[in-house]
């Protein structure tokens, strides 16, 4: 497993610095919460470093070696990028829509090897998804397809797991389910990076935050460290309060 890091890295629209001089470090067996406010560029720091947009200037690395060295299958059998708001658009069942995430380590020739298709049924298992195999993806709840597409994304056991806002539209049951999955990855060895704007679900399930505002990265740390009223209100320009009790911990806005 390798730890996957930005080093000073600008990205520009134009004129205007999307990110400028980020870095970040996502180790493998920790879930690092990206958070900030609208416009604070959590999706684009995510891009970059699932290496789908190339930096302008700065350095994307795993492990030892610049992600733009490594090739595109290589790199996708190692790291899988999970979209906000992920869609189907087509009556595929659910087991072929978590297989699709196995394309990169598929031969030149044929189909699934017994392996594959066996790690595809356990997958199905892991993410209680087996009753519904068969059905196809386009007529799954959001919760449902949720899990399909995060069943998708780990399906290659990849040693990086990047997901934007993957709460984004679900019911605070789902959230939490989601949440509670995305955390079981991070303690089984992957590196889970994920934009999350639900603070107390970020609360419950993160072991280190990155805090973005303005493209720049103005916090970084352990959870317990970013999570303070002091960093969260000057970082959404609100008066915040991060209490703690007998159920918990949660963000209260006063």
């Amino acid at each position: 497993m390798s730890t996957l890091s930005l080093e000073r890295v600008t990205l520009r629209r134009g004129e205007r610095a999307v990110l400028h001089e980020a870095s970040a470090h996502f180790a493998p067996g920790r879930l690092t919460a990206v958070i900030g406010p609208n416009g604070a560029g959590k999706s684009t720091l995510l891009l970059v470093a699932a290496g789908l947009l190339a930096p302008d200037a700065g350095e994307v690395r795993l492990g030892a070696v610049p992600i733009a060295q490594i090739g595109r299958q290589a790199l996708a059998r190692r790291r899988a990028y999970l979209p906000q708001a992920p869609q189907v658009d087509w009556p595929i069942c659910v087991e072929r829509v978590v297989a699709l995430g196995l394309t990169a380590h598929l031969p030149a020739f044929g189909g699934l090897s017994a392996a594959l298709r066996a790690r595809v049924g356990e997958v199905l298992e892991q993410f209680d998804l087996t009753a519904l195999r068969e059905r196809a993806a386009t007529e799954l709840s959001g919760g449902e397809l949720a899990r399909v597409m995060l069943a998708r994304a780990v399906v290659g056991s990849p040693e990086v797991l990047v997901v934007d806002e993957p709460t984004a539209g679900l019911d605070p049951r789902h959230a939490l389910d989601a949440g509670r999955r995305l955390r079981a990855l991070a303690t089984a060895g992957c590196a889970v990076v994920v934009a999350l704007h639900d603070l107390d679900l970020a609360l419950r399930i993160a072991d280190d935050v990155v805090a973005l505002r303005d493209g720049v990265v103005v916090e970084q740390g352990a959870a317990a460290a970013v999570f303070t009223t002091e960093v969260l209100s000057a970082l959404y320009d609100v008066e915040m309060r991060v209490v703690r009790d007998a159920h918990g911990a949660s963000v209260r806005v006063w």
